[in-house]
């Protein structure tokens, strides 16, 4: 399968790395102590992976102001901290082995993806970094892709690419882009709550086999 495309994008959070769950309470303790209403662990994970769907959708539907808390959510994350908590996925290094160009194209911030790759030792497998903003696009929005694929020099005339990712957004981002879509399925739907389609759709990297 992986010779199938002629480039590849990644999503990060949840897709190559993910972090330890006593951080994630952490900072939502911390976030609920300011917002004055608290958070079990299950609506932290629900929130933290967007497992569900939508999370402005879930906390609205939740009664929580959603500008409220991304400012403050914002305003409690430390990069530092993060970046210390954040492990690498033990299948994830398939990406440092693949021909072509390689992209990342996240919804995590800039000031906080930086430490991760430069902790983790893996900026170096990406071509190009792309971090979603309000100007950029917020996958499904196809716009981040689609600049991370003028960064890489490859268009739609003779390339064959692919974007695998961990949530909905990330396949309806490769499909609105004209790409093919793989969803890396790291929670199951019984725990996700929903089944997330897409052209592959596995639970490790290590089923896509070299071929």
């Amino acid at each position: 399968m992986v010779s199938e495309y002629d480039f590849w994008l990644l999503d990060l959070d949840g897709t190559l790395v993910d972090v330890q769950p006593d951080y994630v309470s952490g900072v939502f303790d911390e976030v609920g102590d300011r917002l004055g209403r608290g958070f079990t662990d299950r609506e932290a994970e629900i929130i933290w992976h967007g497992l569900g769907g939508s999370r402005n959708e879930q906390l609205a539907e939740w009664g929580i102001d959603v500008e409220r808390f991304w400012e403050t959510f914002h305003d409690v994350e430390d990069a530092q901290a993060r970046a210390e908590h954040t492990y690498l996925y033990d299948d994830a290094d398939f990406v440092a082995d693949l021909d072509g160009p390689v992209g990342l194209v996240t919804h995590c911030q800039q000031y906080l993806t930086d430490p991760v790759l430069d902790r983790l030792d893996i900026r170096d497998w990406f071509d190009t970094v792309v971090c979603c903003t309000e100007e950029i696009g917020w996958k499904p929005d196809p716009e981040p892709v689609e600049m991370a694929m003028r960064d890489l020099g490859v268009g739609y005339n003779g390339h064959q690419g692919v974007l695998a990712g961990d949530g909905p957004h990330d396949i309806g981002a490769a499909w609105n882009a004209g790409l093919d879509g793989i969803h890396v399925e790291r929670h199951g739907p019984h725990r996700r709550g929903q089944c997330v389609l897409g052209d592959h759709r596995i639970e490790s990297f290590s089923e896509l086999g070299s071929d």
